[in-house]
């Protein structure tokens, strides 16, 4: 999982490598300001190999979680999964937390 903050747009984008995964083998859940992320892995191929058999199974579950800034809705995050490369992003802060300028009089 690789992380990085876009300071200028305000947004965090989380990238996940799944080679061999579609998305309905991914699973994306916010609960209690924490995004997680998991899923399983299936993957079977055969072959005939100079007269054997060749079977050849890999499974595996996977879960990653991410505490979210206070204030962030579900709507607010947005998810991609492009030739097994999972993007996440959601804003770091919301407009109500974002710092605000006082000007003395």
């Amino acid at each position: 999982m690789d992380i990085y903050e876009d300071e200028k747009r305000n947004i965090v984008t989380a990238t996940f490598e799944l080679p061999g995964l579609k998305k309905e083998d991914v699973n994306i859940d916010i609960h209690n300001n924490v995004l997680s992320v998991s899923g399983e892995s299936k993957v079977s191929s055969e072959r005939d190999e100079h007269g054997y058999a060749v079977r050849e199974r890999r499974y595996g579950r996977f879960s990653r979680s991410i505490p979210l800034p206070q204030g962030i809705k579900g709507e607010d995050v947005k998810a991609s999964l492009d030739n097994g490369i999972l993007t996440v992003t959601f804003p770091k802060t919301t407009p109500e937390q974002a710092p605000k300028k006082i000007t003395i009089s």
